[in-house]
């Protein structure tokens, strides 16, 4: 589990302020964080030297006008003196104050400034992430209505998808009028996409999905991409897809978050599976499922997925979210596996600079995407079920990890991951997807 030389650790809490109706969750506020500065001080004992940390602009400006930054001077300064460098995220998993949303047409022009002022305030901030994963964000927003503003429509996707990407180029060319060195982190879930052979189209469909926020970003999506004719169906016009062509913003980094989730499978044989994992599009209905509940080969894995945006990109990647809710012991083995997968990648050429250790304080409320009050708990590196703040085998770990020495595998644990038990449905051999 030992990391490969030049692969680093880093960290980060779980920070989602997301939006249902008029509702807003606060991972920061329901963790306790928000009141507990000395937490800094527990991520920094386990030998984290780079974090992701949030600059959100709902937080700034919760009610879109009037700004507060005592909170944020306080945690930025309190991270400089304990010798970590932020990753300051502006927008994760959210839509803005309550004066915007992700299809108000002033969205990017509207974060944009915002990230401006975070610039002008904290000007010694090299490294940036305007929006964290906008392909999801996008999906769960305005194609599958989860979120604020909870359409379910292509066009509302395509829109909710290039006002995101618009947002990311405008704040970062914002961000360098006032720091020129500033970098772009880009964060996207880069899953991949199996079905059953009649499904093929939908999961090749979904697999170049995965990368276009990313393809917007670096100035890829022309005449000849294939998804250029959905977006122009969608609601796109050729001129604000030629303003991505004409504006690229590559990436300093791409950060590949990784979940178990990432994995979907794609089943005709719906008459298998619980009737809410079924749905479907103009011409087939299907269930849309972990591909590891069904898949005989198990996990495609993040070392194939490394390699696969380092062949589409050839930027820097590293894993910047590997979380998993389950027993601490599983846990350890899933860092251990995502550890060793992407010093793997690292050793077939991949250009692999980090693995994150997400959701230090653990999450509330993903077994059901946030979507309502949260009432469950995933305990991370820290523990804090009950308000109490407590280590967990995972934070020795990760501890180890810093120190770039192997950390003991808890004994008699294997991942469930690779376990025949994992199975829920009876087993599909799956073709393997084009990238």
């Amino acid at each position: 589990m030992q990391n490969e030389p030049g692969l680093a650790i880093w960290g980060g809490p779980e920070c989602t302020i997301n939006r249902v109706g008029e509702e807003y969750f606060d991972q920061f506020q329901l963790s306790g964080h928000a009141a507990r500065p000395e937490d800094l001080e527990r991520f920094a004992a386990l030998g984290l030297r780079t974090l992701r940390y949030p600059v959100l602009w709902e937080q700034v400006s919760p009610g879109g006008t009037a700004e507060s930054w005592t909170w944020t001077d306080e945690r930025l300064a309190e991270l400089y003196r304990l010798g970590m460098t932020p990753i300051v995220g502006l927008v994760h998993h959210g839509s803005g104050p309550p004066s915007t949303s992700l299809l108000d047409p002033a969205f990017p022009e509207k974060l944009a400034r915002h990230a401006e002022r975070v610039a002008r305030r904290y000007p010694h901030i090299v490294d940036y992430t305007p929006v964290n994963e906008p392909l999801t964000t996008a999906r769960f927003s305005g194609l599958y209505g989860h979120w604020y503003p909870h359409q379910k429509s292509d066009v509302a996707f395509v829109r909710a998808l290039l006002n995101q990407c618009k947002g990311v180029v405008l704040s970062m060319r914002a961000i360098r009028r006032v720091n020129p060195a500033a970098r772009l982190v880009q964060t996207e879930d880069i899953g991949i996409v199996r079905s059953t052979d009649e499904l093929a189209y939908q999961a090749a469909f979904e697999n170049s999905r995965r990368f276009l926020s990313l393809d917007l970003l670096v100035g890829k999506v022309d005449g000849a991409h294939p998804l250029f004719g959905y977006l122009r169906r969608s609601g796109a016009s050729e001129r604000e897809l030629r303003w991505f062509t004409e504006n690229p913003c590559p990436p300093d980094l791409l950060g590949m978050n990784y979940y178990v989730t990432s994995e979907r499978f794609l089943d005709g044989r719906v008459h298998l599976y619980p009737e809410p994992l079924v749905g479907g599009n103009r011409w087939h209905r299907y269930a849309d499922v972990e591909a590891v509940r069904v898949c005989n080969e198990g996990l495609v894995g993040p070392r194939a997925i490394l390699r696969q945006l380092w062949t589409r990109y050839r930027l820097p990647v590293a894993i910047t979210e590997a979380h998993l809710g389950c027993t601490v012991e599983q846990q350890v083995r899933w860092l251990q596996y995502v550890v060793e997968e992407a010093g793997g990648a690292f050793r077939d050429g991949v250009d692999v600079r980090a693995v994150t250790a997400w959701a230090l304080l653990g999450a509330y409320g993903w077994s059901n995407l946030v979507t309502t009050r949260p009432e469950t708990y995933e305990a991370g590196v820290f523990s804090v079920n009950g308000g109490a703040v407590e280590e967990t085998m995972l934070s020795e770990a990760v501890s180890t990890l810093c120190r770039g020495e192997s950390p003991p595998v808890p004994a008699g644990s294997t991942g469930w991951w690779g376990a025949p038990a994992r199975l829920l449905y009876p087993a599909y051999t799956s073709r393997p997807q084009a990238a």
